[in-house]
């Protein structure tokens, strides 16, 4: 992993740890990964993240989300299918260049690598949309995976003064208020796209 990501990834692990959360990572060989761009279109660091931190069981917990990371071995099965049928239907709008890499564990949405728009950095935006609508709204989560990692670890340090598992709307407000001038620091773009304030 490069520097950026090994940081944000470094302070995930670490909140996990310093709020007492159960969180597994692992790892995977290199051509383990890469026989997963065969059917998925991965980005070069979105690889590294793999093979270095697999995210085997591993849930963020704050008053406003709970985001539940999806493994590397369960990548392929994650996708909508374009010609699929129920839960494995993919909605209207949905793109081939779009990769399920998380999903809300309250809502069911999923959010998404958009590999349409790659970096310089081998790295691409973050995306999420509302499930169970007509009209797929994609919204930007994270200009970058490094961005999400990092994102989601501080919205964990912010989370850790609230009473654990026992969130009101209230705390919600209150902790979207706190994220807001952090998410601005971190992703500026993240933050007027407004998903995490």
């Amino acid at each position: 992993m490069d520097s950026d990501l090994a940081e944000s990834v470094s302070a995930l692990q670490a909140i996990f740890e310093k709020r007492k959360i159960p969180a597994v990572f692992g790892h995977n060989d290199e051509a383990t990964v890469k026989r997963l761009k065969g059917p998925l279109k991965l980005t070069p660091r979105y690889q590294a993240f793999l093979v270095a931190a697999d995210p085997l069981d591993v849930e963020t917990v704050t008053p406003s989300e709970r985001i539940h990371f999806v493994p590397a071995k369960g990548l392929v099965a994650e996708q909508p299918a374009p010609e699929g049928d129920g839960e494995r239907a993919a909605p209207p709008g949905w793109k081939k260049s779009w990769v399920v890499i998380a999903h809300s564990a309250l809502l069911g949405d999923p959010y998404f690598l958009d590999t349409s728009r790659p970096d310089a950095e081998g790295d691409c935006p973050v995306m999420t949309a509302m499930s169970g609508t007509d009209a797929l709204r994609p919204i930007l989560c994270a200009s970058s995976f490094a961005s999400f990692v990092r994102i989601l670890a501080t919205a964990m340090e912010v989370a850790a003064d609230f009473a654990a598992g026992n969130f009101d709307e209230e705390d919600d407000a209150i902790f979207r208020e706190a994220m807001s001038p952090k998410v601005k620091v971190i992703d500026a773009a993240a933050m007027r796209a407004g998903h995490w304030t």
